[in-house]
């Protein structure tokens, strides 16, 4: 008899919000891995977290908007050459020339504060940390913020608009996710957790402790054991609402009338939900 590997072996951010938002969501994306045509909004998000995070090689005086946009094309470029159709999403001006729409969000960036005044304790950190045997949590942290006398804060930019009110706690999930790796991996309650939403210049800060992170773990737990009846199950439902007007599965939906694929026998699923994008990068 195959052994039955448990599933998901982790979980990230962004694909635990799938699964909330649409466990048939969670199964393409995780499970089909079923490709997506890149978004402008996604691609230029994956520009300006990467132009954020070659600021910070400058020296301290050269952190300027006009250096952090020729950091952007600089990243264009970049994308260009690993992931030529994501970048083709941003290349809708005249001749197919790039349309980047970065410094507006850059601008933004610099208006909520003063790159010059930080040196950060790391940037694009990728983080995991085993909760349970055989699970793990893992992710990629924007920034962490030490100070000297060991504070942390942990920084997430958003090239979207704030959310409105009611829904910052859903928000601040993915803060309180990545805190909670961060304890699990080095002991330390984060001092601040802060969502910089660079569309409209709005900051959504956070003070955790260990009850809240306890807490989080609870329910990280609860959602991976709901996946794992789902996927006992094979029976992974869709969940109209709004959001299905922007879903790229819509076509093969029940719900809207399509079919999904056939599900991949369970001994071919990845043994992780990670769906390897740039636009997952920017999520988590």
């Amino acid at each position: 008899m195959t052994e039955v590997v448990p599933f998901p072996a982790s979980l990230s951010p962004s694909r635990a919000s799938d699964f909330t938002t649409c466990p048939l969501l969670f199964r393409f994306r995780s499970i089909d891995r079923l490709p997506e045509e890149p978004s402008p909004a996604a691609v230029r998000g994956t520009v300006v977290h990467r132009a954020l995070e070659l600021l910070y090689d400058l020296p301290a005086a050269e952190r300027t908007v006009s250096e952090a946009e020729r950091l952007a094309e600089l990243a264009f470029v970049e994308l260009e050459s690993a992931e030529p159709e994501s970048a083709a999403a941003l290349r809708t001006g005249p001749d197919g020339a790039p349309e980047l729409g970065a410094g507006p969000l850059l601008e933004s960036y610099f208006r909520l504060e003063d790159p010059t005044r930080l040196e950060p304790h790391a940037r694009e950190l990728e983080v995991s940390a085993e909760v349970t045997p055989q699970f793990s949590l893992r992710g990629f942290i924007d920034r962490v913020d030490r100070t000297g006398d060991g504070r942390v804060r942990i920084v997430d930019y958003k090239t979207g608009r704030s959310p409105s009110a009611g829904f910052e706690a859903k928000a601040m999930f993915q803060m309180r996710f990545y805190a909670l790796v961060w304890w699990r991996m080095t002991g330390e309650v984060p001092t601040l957790l802060q969502l910089m939403y660079l569309a409209d210049r709005t900051v959504i800060r956070y003070e955790p402790d260990e009850d809240d992170l306890r807490a989080t773990e609870r329910r990280i737990l609860a959602l991976r054991e709901a996946i794992e009846k789902a996927a006992d199950a094979e029976r992974f439902e869709a969940k109209p609402s709004r959001l299905c007007d922007w879903c790229s599965y819509r076509d093969m939906c029940p719900a809207w009338e399509g079919t999904p694929p056939p599900l991949p026998p369970r001994s071919e699923w990845p043994t992780s939900s990670r769906m390897a994008t740039s636009e997952e990068s920017v999520d988590d």
